[in-house]
């Protein structure tokens, strides 16, 4: 569970900003907004089922999610992809003398276990400035290590697992992911959650398609992705999963075909376990009865959309089962309105997410500004200053009425996170 998620001097963002799911005291308008949008965790912390990060182009929406997937990749990847020398692909704040030479911020603090961490670092290209790892057992903060200039202090038996580790922890690899590496017990656990932490581009569905295919050769969640995909009507039956090789077997029965054209299609890198993906779709008659399936190859013949929602799937269907976060850049590009809604309620609905799994994405699709789809505290705003830098910013931050038109005011620039264009007709007034 993500309770918060902090950055700064990365990219465009200059101060620390920070993405929070814990609930606040406002209400929505529709009491079913509240009942199913939140999940309780003890008698103190409630946190949100969605977020939906809005701004102009360029204004640092895409940003935030970067952020988070570095974060997730240093975690995972500095002590093994790196080696002594080597620089962190970290980039700082660049519009600004104040930020040169400091360290870029992160910071996330999660449940895990029954148990609430935070972690960070701070990192510039040659260097982990700093780390640490705090967690709260009962009621108290604890810290379990910190590291600065002078060193890693572990100041509780708690995290023993590290005290052998910290001479072999690299200047350019985090402590944590070291101890992981030496199969310690806490950040073992950490970095499964960092794995479980899924953050996909709704601009580059196409390198997603390749899970979705691997889940529908498993019986166990072929019928949930077929089941999904029919809901969604994209007009398609059924989907089905042809092997390389069966293609060419089948290419052999062909009049004409020669060993001389299977050498071709092998020296062109068909590999034999290559597949394709194809669909079918209903054929009516006259009367409107089913005949037969058509089929379609699903690269050719599907829209870009339908391409999107079945590499989709997956994703959004494990989330679900095992209550994990899913981050989407983008997430209504290619789609429309209503399926994007329905993607989002299948996250804010006690039927269809028991296990309280939590999606966080970016948006310009204005129609989802509704009280009937998300509490104020679940609205979020991207806006840069003067001086380039990106301010995070929440709708609860505003004097705003439960039945406010959280569209009409938005597109009307009363809550700033919308592009401003000059006078357009000028560009073609003809000089002289």
């Amino acid at each position: 569970m993500l309770i918060q998620f902090s950055v700064g001097n990365y990219l465009s963002f200059k101060e620390i900003v920070t993405l929070r799911m814990v609930v606040t005291k406002v209400t929505a308008k529709n009491k079913s907004v509240d009942k199913n949008n939140v999940f309780y965790v003890d008698e103190e912390l409630s946190l949100l089922k969605s977020a939906a990060v809005y701004g102009a182009n360029a204004s640092g929406k895409s940003n935030l999610i970067k952020a988070m997937a570095f974060m997730r990749w240093f975690v995972l990847n500095s002590s093994k992809e790196t080696q002594i020398e080597d620089a962190i692909n970290v980039e700082e704040f660049r519009l600004s003398t104040e930020t040169e030479g400091k360290p870029s911020f992160f910071e996330i603090v999660f449940i895990l276990e029954d148990k609430l961490y935070r972690y960070g670092f701070e990192v510039d290209e040659k260097q982990v400035v700093s780390e640490w790892l705090f967690y709260v057992p009962k009621v108290r903060e604890s810290k379990l290590f910190e590291r600065d200039e002078n060193g890693i202090n572990i100041p509780t038996k708690v995290f023993n697992e590290g005290e052998l580790i910290i001479d072999k922890t690299r200047n350019n690899a985090l402590f944590l992911s070291v101890n992981a590496q030496f199969n310690g017990k806490i950040s073992t656990s950490i970095l499964r959650w960092f794995m479980d932490l899924n953050i996909i581009s709704g601009l580059h569905s196409d390198v997603y398609q390749q899970v979705t295919v691997e889940y529908l050769e498993d019986s166990e969640y072929e019928n949930e992705i077929i089941q999904l995909v029919r809901k969604w009507d994209l007009g398609i039956d059924d989907i089905k999963i042809v092997p390389r090789n069966v293609l060419l077997e089948e290419l052999e029965e062909l009049p004409g075909f020669t060993e001389e054209f299977r050498k071709r299609m092998l020296d062109a890198e068909v590999k034999i376990n290559q597949i394709q993906i194809k669909t079918l779709h209903k054929k009516y008659n006259s009367e409107g009865k089913m005949v037969s399936q058509v089929v379609f190859d699903f690269q050719d013949n599907e829209s870009e959309g339908t391409k999107k929602l079945f590499a989709f799937a997956v994703p959004i269907l494990e989330s679900l089962r095992y209550g994990e976060i899913l981050i989407i850049d983008e997430l209504d590009a290619r789609l429309h309105p209503i399926i994007t809604r329905a993607i989002i309620e299948l996250f804010n609905s006690n039927q269809t997410n028991p296990e309280n799994a939590q999606l966080i994405f970016t948006t310009h699709d204005t129609n989802l500004l509704s009280n009937k789809i998300f509490r104020r505290d679940q609205i979020w705003f991207t806006e840069k200053d003067r001086q380039g830098a990106t301010d995070l910013y929440s709708l609860v931050e505003y004097k705003v009425r439960n039945d406010a038109t959280f569209e009409n005011d938005y597109i009307k620039g009363r809550y700033g996170a919308i592009p401003f264009l000059g006078d357009l007709t000028k560009l073609f007034e003809k000089n002289g």
